[in-house]
């Protein structure tokens, strides 16, 4: 058996392992490199493997570093099947539509300048991808891949349909057994129920964002994140709030609808979910009640909303957004993206990072090179749109709503897969995989370098 790492290896983002294996390429997940511009070439460059070369590609989850060079890996010639939960096809064909829709965009900002390019992949190819989706996977339940392989998925608690997913691979050696974690949840999530990794796992691939530190308690994260609106209010400001589409857009509408129920926030507070992708999310979360926490579903199922509440406004359209533009005081408004790379929270930036009287608040990871990362790192300027603006806003940096587990988290979650003799760190930062490598005890730690290969 080969195993070879083709993203994240080193870095956070663009999460591809391959799995050579009884004559088989299995690839796991195929996501897109983020961060500074940089990693346009990267995006566009040689996968490091032949697409045309790979039988099956399991993926673990919806997000954009997971799932978002899948069209373009068809483009090449990726012919084979897609597996994954029903949730995550959903959202994943939100998330690669969108993302065409950006590619699109920028390429023709950049014809308007004269600089030429074409985008990545369009929306025509994406359409392409969502064709090679085949058999749904159900947590907990195995599916026979042929030659010796069998698949199982289990409860990675991330976001709405994430899976960790494990290979039982047969050879006339025995059967060695693979998991691959995907991103890792906390155990006290306010939607879904915490991760659930498989015992008696031979060999271990997993995530470590946070190997080097643990967040706050949920509990001390919330009350930060009301104080800090409620602060900005008596200061006559907005609140800004880079909101990941998926998963923490639902987390936090959820949490403003529970303030207010409680009377922790002003009986008329007008929230504005300025995020396409986000308002799409959260039909989708609704169409899968059996994928959150009980309580939930209970909730759904007799009718109750637990994503509404007064004064919500969803906007859609850009003109819409626009219109947000001459709102000065007393709006709190959420919009993507949460690394603020791209999308309508920039143009909010534009308008409220130099007014002392408003606030950002971050609630999310920050990759290195992202305009998230540089605000949060102290800067006292930043470019929007051709224009230095200055940093005057009050900064929050909340990481408790994180969807990743921490380091004790991480910890905990590799205890629970037995003893492995091998565990390959991935999707970290390199400080943060060597932190969490000394942590690990027994095993055996490897922290691979893009595409790196080894033999098991």
């Amino acid at each position: 058996m080969r195993l070879t790492f083709h993203g994240a290896a080193g870095d956070v983002t663009g999460s591809c392992h391959l799995v050579e294996a009884n004559g088989r390429r299995i690839l796991v997940d195929c996501g897109m490199f983020q961060g500074g511009r940089e990693l346009d070439e990267e995006n566009a460059g040689d996968f490091g493997f032949d697409p045309r070369s790979v039988d099956l590609l399991l993926l673990t989850h919806a997000h954009l570093d997971h799932c978002g060079r899948i069209p373009l890996l068809v483009k090449r010639g990726f012919a084979g099947e897609i597996i994954c939960t029903q949730a995550t096809r959903d959202l994943t064909r939100l998330v690669l539509l969108d993302s065409a829709r950006l590619h699109q965009e920028e390429a023709r900002r950049q014809h308007r300048h004269g600089l030429g390019g074409q985008p990545l992949y369009d929306t025509l190819d994406v359409m392409d991808s969502l064709d090679r989706f085949g058999r749904t996977a159900t947590c907990g339940h195995q599916m026979d891949l042929g030659d010796g392989i069998v698949a199982d998925w289990h409860d990675a608690g991330h976001i709405l349909g994430s899976a960790s997913v494990s290979l039982a691979i047969t050879s006339r050696g025995g059967t060695k057994r693979i998991l691959f974690s995907g991103d890792i949840g906390p155990q006290n999530r306010l939607l879904l129920t915490g991760p659930r990794p498989p015992s008696g796992m031979d060999v271990v691939v997993m995530e470590s964002t946070y190997g080097d530190r643990d967040h706050r308690s949920m509990e001390s994260s919330v009350s930060e994140f009301l104080a800090a609106i409620r602060h900005t209010l008596e200061r006559g400001g907005n609140v800004i709030i880079p909101t990941f589409a998926l998963e923490r857009a639902q987390e936090l509408l959820f949490v403003l609808r529970e303030a207010r129920v409680a009377g922790k926030l002003p009986p008329s507070l007008p929230v504005f979910l300025d995020s396409p992708m986000a308002i799409s999310a959260t039909q989708i979360y609704r169409r899968h009640p059996d994928d959150l926490k009980p309580e939930l579903a209970v909730q759904l199922g007799q009718g109750h909303d637990p994503f509404a509440l007064p004064d919500l406004h969803f906007v859609e359209e850009a003109s819409e957004s626009m219109a947000l533009n001459a709102v000065r005081s007393g709006a709190v408004i959420m919009a993507g993206s949460g690394m603020c790379t791209g999308g309508r929270v920039r143009h909010h930036l534009r308008h409220n990072l130099g007014h002392a009287d408003c606030s950002v608040v971050f609630v999310g990871f920050a990759a290195r090179g992202t305009l998230a990362r540089i605000i949060i790192d102290g800067a006292q300027s930043v470019k929007l749109f051709g224009d230095t603006v200055p940093v005057r806003a009050q900064i929050h940096t909340i990481n408790g709503f994180s969807a990743h587990a921490g380091r004790s988290g991480l910890m905990d979650w590799h205890r629970r897969t037995g003893s492995p003799e091998v565990t390959f760190l991935v999707h970290g930062e390199d400080a943060a995989r060597a932190s969490l490598a000394d942590g690990l005890g027994k095993t055996r730690i490897e922290q691979p370098v893009l595409h790196q290969r080894y033999d098991l």
